[in-house]
């Protein structure tokens, strides 16, 4: 009976679950491609390279469709049995509810094992693959587009303007070409009456047969004082376009591999293990450079005193008595006071440097600290939104993809809404990256627990009575509140 129990359990839950989560993966994909179709369109990518594309953002998008899918599935299901009376038949067989959950509970717990096995080597060449195929794509040329009455600038050093096109999009007619290629401003200029646009063999060029035309050129030679101007007829000119520039060239993936984003968890243990070496380092050396620019030469008297307003951190401007610049002569207390500005000026230069190069190892360290939580959080994700959803499928007991729905969609944004505050609060060292990471996971353990105690005692705060009834006490409570204010009054 148990047995069959699980496997119906399992088999419910299944179903929904694959759905799910391709619909969620499918939605969240396809806000991506609305989100960048204005930089890929036009540019000349070809329907292959589109296609591989989308499957690398896809895959990069499952940590978010994951959770979603396993929290919308696991209401559905609950909420189905519910519906049915198949929860009350199982619970009045003395069958307990996390009982009944245990299956899905190891089912889960191997999702969660896949995911952070997805996440910890999946994900990162996914990242790299995706990451810079759309900097190729985002940073490509458009593709020439030559319109009729408007001046194209696309090819560099050029301004093409055609008067009009015929039918084959090959004949033009009264072309006007600037050439700048001089940089010294419209020194070159051709007009044509008519002409074609033909492509060149290899693709590479783009030759405008020009026909009844002249060539104006001007500018100086063989001197500022040589003034020339020339004029030139033409009945049959080439023009050739050199359109390497407008070629689809892949950038070199390893640019990209040192990104956060692309490691796994040995690789940002590794990172963060040389980052704390490397700032042990650079303080030692930021010692060793401004040592020569700290030494107090003076004795005495003077010397414990600026020893002691340094121990004190006085940063009041004093002067104290010393007898050196007695020993200097006349003649170099210009170039001792130049010295001591240039040793003042490089003594600034080295502290804004290591101020800066400090700045930039904590980046990164918060950067890899924030990932390394990131692997781990996603597996908990997928464990925590099971605790939500499958006591909260109990609770509405509503089928259907009408009120779960709407109350996976509200769970879920407010767990995407408390991930994304806390990595920002992380990334702006209010609080610590772990804290950040999982700060969302702390917040809804609770309600979590509070969801399955209250499916255990078979409560209905779901309901539209529970509202009802709610609504009758308030009612009730609030003018005999306000009755008891008067009286004191």
């Amino acid at each position: 009976m148990i047995k069959k129990l699980d496997i119906l359990l399992l088999r419910s839950f299944i179903g929904p679950f694959i759905v799910t989560f391709f619909v969620s993966l499918f939605v969240l994909m396809m806000q991506f491609f609305w989100l960048y179709m204005d930089e890929m369109i036009g540019k000349g990518v070809g329907v292959l390279l589109l296609i591989q594309l989308l499957v690398y953002i896809s895959t990069t998008l499952v940590p978010l469709a994951l959770p979603l899918a396993i929290l919308l599935s696991s209401i559905m299901t609950f909420g189905n049995m519910g519906e049915n009376f198949e929860l009350v038949a199982i619970k009045s067989s003395g069958i307990s509810l996390l009982r009944f959950m245990q299956p899905l509970l190891i089912f889960i717990f191997g999702i969660s094992l896949f995911a952070f096995f997805f996440s910890n080597n999946v994900i990162p060449v996914a990242n790299l693959k995706a990451l810079s195929l759309l900097y190729d794509v985002r940073n490509s040329k458009p593709t020439l587009n030559i319109r009729p009455d408007m001046f194209n600038n696309d090819i560099q050093g050029y301004s093409i303007r055609v008067g009009s096109k015929d039918k084959d999009g090959k004949t033009i007619r009264n072309v006007i070409i600037y050439d700048h290629t001089d940089m010294v401003g419209n020194n070159k200029l051709v007009l044509a009456r008519e002409g074609q646009m033909l492509a060149s063999a290899d693709k590479q060029s783009l030759i405008f047969r020009l026909k009844d035309g002249w060539q104006y050129h001007e500018g100086y030679e063989n001197g500022l004082h040589n003034y020339t101007q020339v004029r030139m007829h033409f009945e049959e000119w080439d023009k050739v376009f050199d359109l390497s520039g407008f070629k689809f060239t892949r950038t070199n993936e390893d640019m990209f591999k040192s990104a956060n984003q692309m490691m796994n968890v040995s690789q940002l243990t590794e990172a963060i293990d040389s980052l704390k070496k490397q700032q042990v380092r650079s303080a030692k050396n930021i010692n060793n450079f401004l040592v020569p620019y700290l030494i107090l030469e003076s004795s005495g008297k003077d010397k414990d005193q600026v020893v002691n307003a340094i121990k004190a951190k006085d940063t009041g401007i004093r002067t104290y008595d010393s007898s050196f610049l007695e020993l200097v002569p006349d003649t170099a207390h210009a170039a001792l006071v130049q010295e001591t500005i240039n040793n003042l000026r490089n003594f600034k230069s080295l502290m804004d440097v290591a101020a800066l190069d400090h700045r930039l190892q904590s980046e990164n360290y918060l950067k890899y600290e924030i990932e390394l939580h990131r692997k781990y959080t996603l597996s908990f994700a997928c464990m925590l939104l099971f605790l939500i959803g499958a006591p909260l499928g109990a609770i509405i007991r509503k089928g259907g993809i009408g009120m779960p729905l709407v109350i996976a969609v509200a769970f879920f944004v407010s767990f995407h809404i408390l991930n994304i505050s806390g990595e920002k609060l992380a990334k702006a060292e209010s609080v610590g990256p772990w804290l950040g990471m999982w700060m969302s996971s702390i917040i809804l353990l609770p309600i979590a627990f509070f969801l399955i105690k209250a499916a255990r005692n078979d409560s209905r705060i779901f309901t539209k009575d529970w509202y009802i009834r709610m609504a009758r006490t308030v009612s009730a409570i609030l003018p005999a509140k306000f009755a008891n204010i008067g009286k004191q009054s």
